[in-house]
């Protein structure tokens, strides 16, 4: 009498749930292999000038949310057409109100990453919080022209995004907003920091007042950078 040999449903149905991840996670690598080389070839170009500004002005706000948390104040924020930044942000701890720039950098980009992922239904409420934030530091703290005209109009930006993109597009922008935000620190640091330490910067001023060397605190910073980074990038395909 011949024997039919059948199958296990809960093995194939877990074998198939592998296969479905395995799938999506290859997706999520090709996505980020997409971003980054497009990223990569457009550095320089215009299309990714008013990201890299919008950056430098989450720097800048870092730096002043660090000095009124530890009891200093905001006399005024700019950002240069050259992709500079001036955070003047007298009394609290200066440690940490140096310390924050590149820092806040990583955090507001990890925040806009994850709560892409852990709110995509949500996305539009982010979005325009975002916006709040640039325009209400914009309006209280910026005075020159360039980056006033900049801030308020990327918060205009990211009000329009979160009205009319949806779901899928307030995600989109929140992640290649947070993604570069977590980029443009890393080569930041390597190129103000350990690149030209002798310029004035965070890490040099940072430097006066600790006694330890720039290049010290530069390949502290990078060190934290890349480690976030790679935290981060472990939890996305962790959740996909």
């Amino acid at each position: 009498m011949a024997r039919s040999i059948g199958t296990n449903p809960g093995l194939a149905s877990y074998y198939s749930a592998m296969n479905d991840r395995a799938k999506r996670q290859l997706r999520f690598l090709a996505g980020f292999g997409v971003y980054f080389a497009a990223i990569w070839l457009l550095w320089s170009t215009p299309v990714v000038y008013p990201i890299k500004l919008f950056v430098v002005l989450l720097h800048e706000i870092s730096h002043g949310i660090a000095a009124l948390a530890t009891g200093g104040q905001i006399l005024g924020i700019d950002v240069t057409p050259r992709e500079g930044g001036v955070c003047r942000c007298p009394g609290g701890s200066e440690f940490l109100t140096l310390s924050a720039g590149y820092l806040g950098s990583l955090l507001w980009g990890g925040a806009m990453i994850w709560s892409a992922e852990r709110f995509t239904a949500r996305g539009a409420w982010v979005t325009a919080g975002i916006a709040a934030v640039v325009g209400g530091a914009t309006l209280l703290y910026v005075r020159q022209p360039f980056a006033a005209a900049f801030g308020l109009a990327f918060a205009a930006a990211l009000i329009v995004v979160s009205r009319r993109a949806g779901q899928v597009g307030n995600r989109l922008v929140l992640t290649t907003l947070g993604l570069t935000s977590c980029l443009y620190a890393v080569l930041d640091i390597k190129s103000d920091v350990l690149d030209r330490p002798e310029l004035l910067s965070d890490a040099r001023m940072l430097a006066e007042i600790t006694g330890i060397p720039t290049l010290a605190w530069g390949t502290i910073w990078i060190a934290i950078a890349i480690a976030f980074c790679i935290a981060l990038f472990r939890w996305a395909l962790r959740r996909v």
